[in-house]
């Protein structure tokens, strides 16, 4: 069984707290953890951050920002989609663990957000069409009878 939802939102600073929420409500009815909502929501919102400022307001564009959800047996899974300048972010350099151990001051800039999106689910894919480009989540689900650890604070 596969279940499907799509919204569009403006392409926007202020349009990413609603794309967060409306995700980590959508990925805990799928039955994910707190701790693989947070690591989604991080991947979604850095990937989003970026389009919106380099792929639409550093392009001089304007568009929309579209996320369905697919859920299914294996995994759920999230699509974002934009209309701003292409960039394939599993192509971008990270920083290595080199890199992070380096003082904040001399390290290069960029990089880091994209570190964390990949980090952040169990797949993470580019696609790129005549106007339209595609980052593609995905996040195993837990078997039917795992349960989540106690939350420890």
């Amino acid at each position: 069984m596969i279940e499907r939802s799509v919204q569009t939102l403006p392409g926007t600073l202020e349009s990413l707290a609603g794309l967060r929420d409306c995700i980590a409500k959508q990925a805990e009815a799928a039955g994910l953890s707190r701790k693989a909502i947070y690591n989604l929501c991080l991947a979604i919102d850095e990937i989003a951050t970026n389009v919106v400022l380099h792929g639409y307001q550093e392009a001089g564009r304007t568009g929309p920002l579209r996320v369905g959800t697919a859920l299914d047996d294996e995994g759920f899974t999230v699509t974002l989609e934009d209309e701003g300048a292409p960039f394939d972010a599993t192509q971008h350099a990270i920083p290595t663990a080199e890199d992070l151990a380096q003082p904040l001051e001399e390290r290069k800039v960029g990089g880091l957000g994209i570190l964390l999106a990949l980090r952040g689910v169990d797949a993470l894919q580019y696609e790129s069409a005549p106007g339209v480009n595609r980052h593609i989540f995905v996040v195993k689900r837990p078997p039917r009878d795992a349960k989540e650890p106690p939350d420890i604070r």
